[in-house]
């Protein structure tokens, strides 16, 4: 082979090397909290919280793959559990459904629900969804799902909208609903990505009401500001423009398949829509000029974005709350979880854990090409709900 041949070989190594992150090394998850008591309570449930998050030794060190691969893969050999759908009328005229899931073995502490609220776009129907779901229904968790309105083809929807980012009404319906229907479970607030900054502002949101039976909230990989996430995912940085792109395209998708309801006539005289903007935005900013931010009322995209953050909500919080992040989530930099982390250490009854690896909604463990059936996320959230429970029941009998 000539120099350059070999030059390229090298090269097409180093590159693939680089990709795959492989020089990297297994590191425990840090932990930041300032209620050092209720860290350590918390955390006593989650052993493996002191050990070296290990993930799939092949391609598990680069947040990219584990972020394109967490909608693919889900656990292996897992049965795909089926729940009941629930269909709730809003105010507004939207339909809101949610599907729960029964648990498959009693819980040594009780009745106890995971709500959860899922990613953007996402519903019941998601991979990663149901994956986590089964393994808390093994566990003694009922579980609840909301359904992002529009998310579902099969799911018409009824008013001028669809889901939108930051506002909790959707999610605060089915915790309303779930705790009429089981008067005596203690619920759990679970969110993932744009469901954890839902979930998150939920919690520190005043004005709606919040049962005592709400025992605590878990976020995962959300970014907390709406307006600063945007300025990173506009950079061509980590290739975070590429993510960006596909957001858009999956957000526009959602509207086109609803397009009749939601494009009608009457809607775009209504709130000045155009659908000629609306389906050749490129960008998240582009789509919420030309539709988001009109139909939920907002005179501009800064204005949605700063309404649709929890971080101007998290003084408000009031129940126990556990962030989890990763450094390598090409969606959400390291910048961003730096307001979060001053939080919780000046905040009673909250903790952040940050990994070094696992992407947007990974964290794939084991093996070398094939992941372990279980996820270390799902096992790591389970367990923190068991921590929650009883830090919750030692609250009470203090």
């Amino acid at each position: 082979m000539s120099p350059a041949g070999l030059a390229l070989v090298a090269f097409v190594i180093w590159a693939i090397c680089k990709i795959l992150n492989v020089t990297s090394a297994a590191k425990p998850a840090q932990i930041y909290g300032g209620d050092k008591k209720f860290v350590q309570h918390v955390s006593s449930h989650v052993p493996d919280l002191i050990l070296p998050y290990v993930p799939t030794r092949l391609w598990g060190f680069s947040g990219h793959i584990q972020s394109v691969l967490y909608s693919l893969i889900g656990h292996i050999k897992c049965p795909w559990p089926t729940g009941n759908r629930v269909i709730l009328n809003l105010s507004d005229g939207a339909t809101l459904t949610y599907d729960l899931f029964v648990p498959l073995d009693l819980h040594p502490q009780g009745d106890i629900t995971l709500a959860v609220c899922p990613g953007i776009c996402n519903s019941s129907e998601s991979v990663y969804i149901r994956t986590f779901v089964h393994f808390a229904q093994r566990k003694g968790y009922r579980c609840t799902v909301l359904n992002h309105v529009g998310a579902l083809k099969d799911v018409k929807v009824t008013s001028p909208r669809i889901f939108a980012y930051g506002c909790p009404k959707d999610y605060a319906a089915m915790v309303e609903d779930v705790h009429a229907t089981y008067p005596e479970t203690s619920i759990i607030c679970i969110g993932f990505s744009l469901g954890g900054n839902i979930v998150t502002k939920y919690a520190g949101d005043s004005t709606f009401h919040k049962t005592e039976k709400i025992l605590g909230c878990v976020s995962i990989c959300q970014g907390y500001d709406a307006g600063t996430a945007m300025d990173y995912l506009l950079q061509w940085s980590n290739f975070r423009r590429v993510y960006l792109f596909m957001m858009t395209e999956r957000m526009k998708r959602v509207i086109m398949a609803h397009q009749a309801q939601v494009l009608c006539d009457d809607t775009k005289t209504k709130f000045l829509l155009s659908e000629r903007l609306i389906f050749s935005a490129a960008t998240l900013p582009e789509l919420d000029e030309a539709y988001t931010r009109r139909v939920h009322g907002f005179d501009s995209v800064t204005a949605l974005y700063t309404s649709s953050s929890c971080i101007t909500y998290l003084n408000g919080i009031r129940v126990p709350m556990v962030f989890i992040n990763s450094l390598d989530d090409p969606i959400v930099p390291e910048p961003l979880l730096e307001p979060v982390k001053k939080f919780v250490e000046n905040h009673p009854e909250s903790m952040m854990i940050v990994t070094s690896h696992g992407g947007h909604l990974g964290f794939h463990e084991g093996g070398i090409l094939y992941p372990n059936p279980v996820k270390w996320l799902d096992r790591i959230v389970v367990s923190l709900a068991d921590g929650l429970v009883t830090h919750s029941q030692k609250k009470r009998t203090a």
